[in-house]
């Protein structure tokens, strides 16, 4: 892998590597949702989930669609919800593992 690509993949896993986005995604995994109900799932402020949206979306993972003065979140593609749904079933098997890393979560 030359350097470029190994930039881009850290700037696409970037996405996942905060627990507000990690949030976000989950909430719109099935169905799109607005800022505001959105922020109601989250429970966080509006200025924090459209800090948080831009990532998502520079990082290729999340898209919005305009319907009047509304702006719908959703995953980009059936590939973003399968890697959410593979971190789920990994996360099953190292569970304990990660539970006793030292690493402080954000």
């Amino acid at each position: 892998m030359i350097t470029s690509d190994l930039e881009v993949k850290v700037k696409f896993l970037h996405g996942f590597s905060h627990r507000t986005r990690i949030q976000i995604l989950e909430a719109i995994k099935h169905n799109e949702k607005t800022v505001s109900e959105i922020i109601q799932t989250v429970n966080a402020s509006q200025s924090n989930i459209s800090q948080h949206l831009a990532c998502l979306k520079g990082c290729g993972m999340v898209v919005g669609r305009q319907e009047g003065k509304y702006i719908y979140y959703s995953l980009r593609n059936q590939k973003v919800r399968d890697l959410l749904t593979m971190f789920d079933e990994v996360l099953e098997e190292v569970e304990e593992d990660v539970a006793c890393c030292k690493k402080e979560v954000e």
